[in-house]
């Protein structure tokens, strides 16, 4: 599907400046996992500087920022397609949500992505830890896909799974030097929104300060969370993605 031709003016006559900390999930071993390999602090530390030298260069505009903000921009071969990223060499793009609440829910659907590509795979028996960071932008070279013109056509941004228009959009913002585009999340029942990063000099901060920490659980009844130091919890019942083909295989048990 190729985008609508007034696309091109809009990302030109539309931009707009942000300044707001958004949220992103990651699971909560991210910090420890080398940990089971050694048997000291020391040895880890070692350990994580071997495997450093291993990975990719840090991109230039990247340099300083905590590897939590960086990563995505730093791997630049991607082996699967995302809404704003193409397979393949492709530049860097960072998803972020507005609300924490949001950042896990597409934790989960993505998750949910893997049991459906291996139907015979159980849930966990129990929850699995996340932790939701911070992670503060500051752009002048914005737009938002929620808000007229693009609005007038949010079923192309939309849709659950065909990700094409989202991805020529994003090759057509970096043209005009976009660094961050803002749009509905689709798993979100609220639709709450989500913000595509597509550089690192839209960081404001060079690490996260806020962490919470959340517990996250599926069964027959759909996808739980719960935040207890924030006293939060959600449910999300699994006819709310049922328009997703891509999750039709999975058996909710």
């Amino acid at each position: 599907m190729a985008l609508p031709i007034w696309i091109p003016d809009a990302l030109r006559s539309e931009q707009k400046p942000v300044e707001q900390t958004f949220w992103r999930c990651v699971e909560a071993q991210h910090g420890v996992s080398t940990l089971q390999l050694v048997d000291t602090l020391d040895e880890q530390r070692l350990l994580e500087d071997i495997l450093e030298e291993t990975k990719p260069p840090v991109p230039p505009e990247c340099e300083g920022l905590h590897y939590l903000y960086m990563t995505p921009f730093r791997y630049g071969l991607y082996p699967n397609g995302s809404r704003f990223r193409k397979a393949g060499p492709t530049p860097g793009v960072y998803y972020v949500s507005e609300a924490p609440s949001t950042a896990i829910i597409e934790t989960a659907f993505h998750l949910l992505l893997f049991y459906a590509d291996s139907p015979g795979t159980p849930f966990p028996s129990q929850p699995s830890e996340h932790t939701a960071f911070d992670v503060p932008i500051k752009t002048q070279s914005a737009i938002d896909l929620t808000r007229k013109p693009f609005s007038d056509t949010s079923e192309i941004w939309m849709h659950p799974s065909n990700y094409d228009p989202c991805q020529q959009l994003e090759e057509a913002a970096r043209a005009e030097e976009i660094e961050l585009i803002r749009y509905a999340s689709v798993r979100d029942p609220d639709h709450k929104p989500n913000a595509a990063i597509l550089t690192c000099t839209a960081f404001d901060a060079q690490a996260p300060t806020e962490h919470q920490t959340w517990r996250l659980w599926f069964n027959k009844a759909g996808v739980h969370a719960i935040c207890e130091f924030r006293g939060e919890r959600f449910s999300v019942a699994p006819e709310e993605w049922s328009n997703d083909e891509r999750l039709h295989p999975l058996t909710w048990i």
